[in-house]
């Protein structure tokens, strides 16, 4: 009986997470530049690193940076403190109310 013989095929599998210099990469910085804005970019969103890892995520990067041109890529924006308080008071069902009466009313 002989061992297996290895497969001539291998595949690359492109990591999900990073460490913080691919990280820093990804958004074309250094390391120390990274270290020195992450505060300003988490305070705006910036996905944060896994609290066991230390790695970040990708996708959530690149999700990130697509949201900040959301309209370039058919994307919704978050929505303004403006449209977020006016959905708080008032429901799908009371907007139809609302239009229900003005055209009855």
């Amino acid at each position: 009986m002989t061992a297996p013989i290895p497969s001539a095929v291998r595949f690359k599998v492109e990591p999900g997470d990073v460490p913080p210099e691919k990280a820093a990469r990804r958004l074309h910085l250094t390391l120390a530049e990274f270290n020195g804005v992450l505060p300003k970019l988490l305070v705006r969103g910036f996905p944060p690193a896994d609290p066991d890892t230390g790695m970040y995520d990708l996708e959530a990067i690149d999700q990130w940076r697509r949201l900040r041109s959301a309209t370039l890529f058919g994307l919704t924006a978050p929505p303004t403190t403006e449209q977020s308080a006016g959905a708080s008071t008032s429901g799908m069902g009371d907007r139809f109310a609302a239009t229900k009466r003005s055209r009855n009313g």
